[in-house]
């Protein structure tokens, strides 16, 4: 008799085991996650970025254990049919994951709505998953000859722009987001970033202001997070529909 424990993440699949995302963290409840969606979120253990103003370190490192197993969350999944809209997948950076699509599959199979926060890092895993979502919140993180400098992450921003016209070319829809920090982005990267995003056929763009929580870099916490509004009037020149929160 099989002992289901908090870490196990295998399940059988054509009597083949199949390693599942680590389970990091599981929010029964949120409507900021999924635009117009009540969902819960899951959250995936690793990602290869090391950008400083990342609030959820503890996430980065990929060989985390599970807080959870598999089983557990889609039992409790099972129990919330008919009152929430959707799942979340967020992280970390889920699509480091190759099992990611079985796992959004089983939650498919229960009716409700997936969505998934990435950093595109991962364009053929992201791919195969695009038939399989409702929605993608998608970060931006600067222009793309410049992401090896915010990620640490060689060769990154190449991979960035593949997802991002992959996933414009699935109609899918999306939000498009880039964290605002004097320290990180000049106005020069903005105007950079809006006239790439312009190129590649994006009309929707979030400016969000760097948010200090959970973040341990203390200059960028001391520093200046706002965006002039002449800028944003710049921008949409080339992206119109933007929205700076």
């Amino acid at each position: 008799m099989s002992v289901d424990v908090p870490s196990r993440r295998d399940i059988i699949v054509d009597n083949k085991s199949i390693l599942l995302p680590a389970v990091a963290g599981l929010s029964q409840f949120s409507t900021v996650d999924y635009p117009g969606h009540l969902c819960a979120v899951i959250y995936t253990q690793g990602c290869p970025c090391r950008c400083r103003y990342c609030h959820n370190t503890s996430l980065q490192p990929g060989q985390g254990s599970s807080v959870m197993s598999w089983s557990t969350v889609m039992g409790w999944l099972a129990t919330r049919k008919g009152l929430l809209d959707a799942v979340a997948f967020c992280g970390g950076e889920p699509t480091v994951h190759k099992s990611l699509l079985l796992a959004i599959k089983q939650v498919k199979t229960l009716g409700f709505n997936v969505a998934l926060h990435t950093s595109g890092l991962y364009p053929h895993n992201f791919a195969n998953l695009l038939p399989y979502l409702d929605w993608v919140g998608f970060d931006v993180k600067s222009p793309f000859a410049h992401y090896p400098d915010i990620t640490r992450v060689p060769g990154s921003g190449g991979k960035v722009k593949e997802s991002l016209e992959r996933m414009l070319s699935s109609n899918i829809s999306y939000e498009i987001r880039t964290t605002i920090h004097n320290t990180i982005l000049s106005s020069a990267d903005l105007v950079m970033m809006a006239h790439e995003l312009q190129m590649i056929g994006v009309s929707r763009w979030v400016l969000q202001r760097f948010n200090k929580a959970g973040c341990a870099d203390l200059e960028l916490i001391a520093g200046h997070t706002e965006i002039e509004r002449d800028l944003v009037a710049r921008l949409r020149i080339n992206v119109p529909n933007i929205l700076v929160r």
